[in-house]
């Protein structure tokens, strides 16, 4: 005969996974939203109902239908999922500088699920990827479409093209170790040889160095690398190949290089002018430009181990890039939301949505960033960045109305990528249990009271 305690471990175990089935594996979800923004008007809609079947929005309406799992978020403010356009997930997860010489690209590529996962918890279900070695990002992307571990849906680059010594090489170990990065190239012909190389093994586009970086040894961040006839081979191959291109370039002669080669995205911009910014919208190019991170390295940068020469390259560069910014936006350049993830911890991407406020942007055109405008860019054919019938479930849910504060992105409390809840607040549910006792048939109700926080499939 079961005792009394057996009866109730039978009960909560069925509670348990009746709810996570319900929660988890159900195709047919009710958002009950207080307020969502439609981020192409700016407007606000209040008290809606959100209605998704398998993966994508059904129906918007103001009635809950049979059959049904409701989402109870009638105090929260609705939007798509975010898009962060440049980040770099995969790397060890001891944040010192030199972390990644000692220690292996095993420990690189965990340390890519973990930051992954990070990512997708802070509210941003889409990225690009841009730079990682060994195609460690091509198979993070694969491991994330096959559902083996959470994370946001992934475009990826590969290995970074890059001159020899120039920012995509490893520089900092003498010649006797005889070490180059997985995209080192010079001249057309290798440059053509190494693009192919990288579609072979599955990346989506193509990133190249187009300057010196700020977190390289023995580069000026603002000099060019690669002649023009080089960039023009490059761009010209990777779109033979049919993949976007994306030119890491903080100066000047750098970006004009790449625009006028036919590039589709510059990341940084760094030492942008009003000459430069009006050449990329004339010619359609998209700026990704990190104006949050800087914050990070001037106050922990020493701490983390970054040399004092990379120091000073990134407080030279910061406040120039911020107004290079404020340009972009004066004339008009297309810019989608990027943070540069991993020169400061993931997860806190959206620390950058009140910088970019501050230099020019409204509220509302930072996040059309990345949402709209992120979306058109990730893939243009996926109905992707907003709430809309037939587009993909994509949703996140924050406190406040983010027109009024844009720091509430930095806590993200439901999100749903792809019809699926990966986290969600902690709520109480309450189970009444009826139970019959033998030999004297009496009843008993026992209430049951637990908590269900920040789960994922």
């Amino acid at each position: 005969m079961l005792t009394i305690q057996t009866r109730l471990i039978h009960v909560l175990l069925l509670i348990f996974t009746l709810l996570f089935s319900s929660q988890t594996f159900s195709d047919q979800f009710a958002i009950k939203a207080g307020f969502i923004l439609d981020v192409e008007s700016g407007e606000i809609k209040a008290n809606q109902i959100i209605l998704i079947e398998g993966n994508q929005i059904k129906e918007i309406t103001t009635n809950l239908p049979d059959g049904y799992k409701t989402i109870d978020l009638s105090d929260k403010y609705i939007l798509p999922g975010l898009f962060d356009m440049h980040t770099h997930l995969v790397g060890v997860l001891d944040k010192t500088y030199f972390s990644s010489i000692f220690q292996s690209p095993h420990r690189a590529m965990i340390g890519g699920v973990v930051n992954a996962n990070k990512t997708l918890m802070a509210g941003f279900t889409s990225v690009r990827n841009v730079g990682a070695p060994d195609f460690m990002d091509v198979a993070l992307r694969n491991s994330i479409d096959a559902n083996e571990v959470p994370g946001p849906r992934m475009k990826v680059s590969g290995p970074s093209i890059g001159i020899t010594g120039g920012h995509c090489d490893n520089n900092y170990l003498n010649h006797s170790f005889e070490q180059y990065s997985d995209g080192v190239a010079d001249g057309p012909w290798e440059i053509r040889k190494k693009i192919r190389n990288n579609v072979k093994y599955g990346v989506d586009l193509i990133k190249f160095c187009a300057t010196g970086g700020v977190f390289s040894h023995g580069t000026k961040v603002g000099l060019r690398q690669y002649t023009f006839d080089e960039m023009k081979a490059l761009i010209d191959e990777a779109h033979d190949r049919d993949r976007h291109v994306a030119a890491h370039a903080h100066g000047n002669e750098g970006i004009e290089f790449a625009i006028l080669a036919g590039v589709d995205t510059i990341e940084h911009a760094t030492f942008l002018n009003e000459e430069t910014a009006i050449l990329a919208k004339e010619n359609n190019v998209t700026l990704a430009m990190d104006i949050y991170n800087t914050d990070y390295t001037q106050e922990f940068g020493r701490k983390n181990g970054v040399p004092e020469a990379n120091l000073i390259k990134d407080l030279e560069t910061g406040e120039s890039q911020r107004n290079g910014f404020r340009i972009a936006v004066e004339n008009g350049v297309n810019l989608v939301y990027a943070t540069d993830s991993g020169v400061y911890p993931h997860g806190d991407n959206a620390k950058q949505f009140p910088i970019m406020v501050k230099y020019g942007m409204t509220p509302i055109e930072a996040i059309q960033s990345a949402t709209t405008v992120a979306a058109e860019l990730f893939d243009p054919t996926l109905k992707i960045g907003q709430i809309k019938v037939g587009y993909l479930a994509d949703i996140i849910a924050v406190n406040e109305n983010p027109l009024k504060n844009i720091r509430t992105f930095e806590d993200v409390v439901f999100v749903m990528k792809d019809g699926k809840v990966f986290k969600e607040q902690d709520f109480f549910v309450t189970i009444t249990a009826k139970y019959t006792f033998r030999p004297n048939k009496q009843c008993r109700f026992f209430f049951i009271r637990f908590t269900v926080s920040n789960y994922f499939f």
